[in-house]
């Protein structure tokens, strides 16, 4: 049987493992979004370039001006497409971040909430006579925490969802403009 302040160490040691897991896992979604977003914008980078590139050989090469804005007019909706596209795969790294985030979050929570469930229940069993009363109310306190927790949890899945296809109308209205202009 341990006693009751090396029970108190071993969960604040667990815990303080429990966050430093947490942050790291966090960290590396982090990075992992970053380097999405690095190489998407090195990817359209080049492409812009090259496309660019070609479409001034072209303007250049034109030999009237209707020529030239007939050129500069056909280039204008391909490059239209090129930016909803880019938005719709930034919008994807993000939301796939987010929800990576979420996920790692909740189940380091989900564990710390059983470490101290655990460690409650267990402490209860050596707590003196006459402190069930207290600890009820602990117990009531870390359910309803739990509770709260859970619906912010709720909410906040429904705000980025809510986001998420915000943005998606906003890149649709975008591109069934760019093609109507056409």
């Amino acid at each position: 049987m341990f006693s009751i302040p090396e029970q108190f160490s071993n969960a604040t040691k667990a815990n303080l493992e429990s966050q430093f897991a947490l942050f790291s896992s966090l960290t590396n979604k982090a990075f992992e979004g970053v380097e999405k977003v690095v190489d998407l914008n090195l990817t359209a980078a080049k492409a812009s370039l090259e496309e660019s590139s070609a479409a001034a050989k072209q303007l250049l090469a034109a030999k009237d001006p209707q020529e030239f804005f007939t050129l500069s007019a056909a280039q204008a909706q391909p490059t239209a497409e090129k930016a909803i596209a880019y938005g719709r795969h930034l919008a994807s790294i993000a939301s796939g971040t987010t929800a990576e985030f979420s996920k790692a979050a909740e189940v380091q929570i989900a564990e710390t909430n059983r470490k101290v469930i655990s460690l409650v229940d267990e402490v209860s069993k050596n707590a003196p006579a006459g402190t069930e009363n207290a600890v009820a109310l602990f117990k009531s306190a870390l359910n309803n925490a739990n509770a709260g927790y859970e619906q912010f949890t709720k909410s906040a899945k429904a705000a980025a969802e809510t986001l998420e296809a915000n943005v998606n109308a906003a890149v649709n209205q975008f591109a069934s403009a760019a093609t109507v202009k056409k």
